[in-house]
């Protein structure tokens, strides 16, 4: 929960959000004597960093208040649902942390309920049979200046809008030819009062219901009736919901439920130049301009997952976004710091070389021997591992140049380095292929300078691995998928996509330890970033990892 800490006189006062004080004004005022909230995604894509702000408020809500929360799929509209989208959204609410009881929920569930409502409805006046289309239906609804039509149908006696009805759960329409509409006010304000539908026929099989069913509720009907039955007391959503709040009232109020929730809408959390759409992702999927709906290069939540992200900073994110009533717009950065300042004291730090030329120590006569590297400089207690070193070595392309550039402190020529955790090399000179490209460099090292017991100081120090064991991975460094100069969209409304959002990077050199990482292990990799062991590609023995995020943050946490 987004919560700000105010010092007063040496005290601490915790200043809740809007949410909490309007569920503290309900308990205080016996309107509910408990607290139990849900989080209600329709299964029809796999869930985005959006998604979570909703989970991880709900669930929050429910802990804060000792209550219950729910896992209940929307699932009104076989149209576009599927399993796959089930089973994908509760692994994520799960890994999440949100811990729903292992009992998940469907709307579809309650179809019998919400059918013996609109009977209910029916007899009471307040439902009848449309047979306009969905064309006629929204031009009789008529627009904000301009108050809507009586449908023709509106004034059919009860009972033939019984029959009616059960003739469309019969099958003996077909698709579009009848719907059922609340009896409401078609000059009200509000355009969602205007007799909005709220069954609908479609002969689609049901992922849950199979093809019981040929009518099928609509979700602003359906909703409120879910909520009800489960004895939800706080119904949370977001403000594109606001408008629709008398309606949701207007339900539960005339299907005479006695546990009446309550709707509060919260700001949803965009990100900027981030591609979060379920129709640009699904695109996207089809077009295999990625490898999936958990591509790492996604914000969906299997794929920050599968790119090494972790709940806590997913959590930490949502916490610094806050939670209001006003839109606002996050930067990626903010996420990509939450994730760092979760890893950097969680997470080894190993030697991979991923742009790897060829070191070669000229007076190294040894056999090798072990050096001792600390797995974390800031967590001490992490302690270190023997780490072998030899004469041939392999260090990032970047660490030597033949000409340096003007404060150029790595290897050239004549210049001495540390290696880390290792001795002091200088530089006399290199080797180039036939077409002038270095091969190798050559150094000489001073066996009484070695890491820990130096008597004189240099400018640089540069990791390596020892060529001797150390094992070729493939390894995935990510950018942005959206260009983010060109911005998100172009001018016909197509993704602006960043031509360089992935880099393969193959034989690259790692130390001998990471051979046996398996899947979802991560690593802070020396001057390169966080890595972790990609879930999809990776094989026992050959592990291919995707860099989660860079060392460097241009974020700055507001104090």
């Amino acid at each position: 929960m987004a919560e700000e800490i105010v010092k007063t006189n040496a005290e601490e006062t915790v200043s809740k959000n809007f949410i909490e004080r309007e569920i503290d004004k309900d308990l205080a005022e016996g309107v509910y004597d408990h607290v139990c909230t849900r989080f209600p995604p329709e299964p029809n894509g796999y869930l985005h960093i959006g998604h979570a702000k909703s989970i991880i408020l709900n669930y929050g809500l429910a802990q804060e208040y000792n209550g219950k929360f729910h896992l209940r799929f929307d699932d009104t509209n076989p149209t576009k649902e599927k399993t796959e989208f089930v089973e994908s959204i509760r692994k994520d609410v799960e890994w999440l942390g949100a811990d729903f009881g292992g009992k998940v929920l469907f709307a579809s569930n309650y179809f019998d309920v919400m059918y013996e409502k609109a009977v209910f409805l029916i007899k009471k006046g307040k439902a009848y049979v449309s047979d306009l289309t969905a064309d006629e239906i929204r031009a009789y609804r008529g627009d904000f200046t301009t108050p809507g039509k009586e449908d023709p149908s509106r004034n059919r006696s009860v009972e033939e809008n019984l029959a009616l009805f059960e003739d469309m759960k019969n099958g003996k329409f077909e698709d579009g030819e009848k719907v059922l509409r609340a009896k409401i006010d078609m000059a009200a304000g509000n355009i969602n009062m205007r007799d909005p539908v709220i069954y609908r026929i479609a002969r689609m099989e049901h992922h849950n219901t199979g093809n019981k069913w040929c009518i099928y509720p609509m979700y602003d009907y359906a909703h409120p009736i879910e909520d009800a039955v489960e004895g939800i007391t706080h119904s949370i959503c977001t403000l594109e919901f606001e408008d629709h709040r008398p309606l949701y009232d207007w339900v539960v109020r005339e299907c005479e439920f006695e546990e009446k929730p309550r709707q509060i809408e919260f700001a949803k959390m965009y990100l900027t130049n981030v591609v979060t759409g379920k129709r640009y992702i699904k695109k996207l999927v089809e077009d295999k301009i990625v490898d999936g709906w958990d591509d790492p290069r996604l914000v969906t939540i299997a794929a920050l997952r599968r790119r090494g992200y972790t709940p806590e900073a997913i959590r930490k994110f949502v916490e610094l976004a806050g939670i209001s009533k006003a839109d606002s717009s996050c930067e990626l950065d903010m996420l990509e710091y939450c994730i760092r300042d979760d890893l950097k004291l969680k997470k080894p730090r190993m030697l991979a070389v991923l742009h790897p030329l060829k070191l070669i120590i000229d007076n190294y006569e040894c056999d090798g021997e072990y050096v001792d590297m600390p797995n974390n400089l800031e967590v001490p207690e992490m302690g270190s591992r023997k780490v072998k070193f030899g004469k041939n070595l392999y260090i990032e392309q970047e660490d030597f140049m033949e000409v340096p550039a003007h404060k150029y402190f790595r290897l050239f020529p004549g210049n001495e380095v540390r290696l880390m955790g290792a001795y002091f090399v200088k530089c006399v000179g290199c080797d180039k292929d036939s077409d002038g490209n270095v091969t190798a460099v050559h150094v000489t090292y001073d066996p009484e300078q070695k890491s820990g017991s130096e008597t004189r100081k240099v400018k640089s120090t540069i990791h390596w691995v020892n060529a001797d064991d150390c094992f070729d991975a493939t390894v995935r460094l990510y950018e942005n998928l959206v260009d983010e100069e060109k911005g998100k969209l172009d001018a016909d409304g197509n993704l602006n996509l960043n031509p360089n959002s992935l880099t393969i990077l193959e034989n690259c050199k790692l130390e001998p330890a990471l051979k046996d990482a398996k899947t979802f292990d991560s690593f802070q990799f020396v001057r390169n970033g966080y890595f972790n062991v990609d879930c999809r590609d990776s094989e026992e023995g050959r592990p291919v990892f995707n860099r989660i995020v860079g060392l460097k943050s241009s974020y700055k946490v507001q104090k």
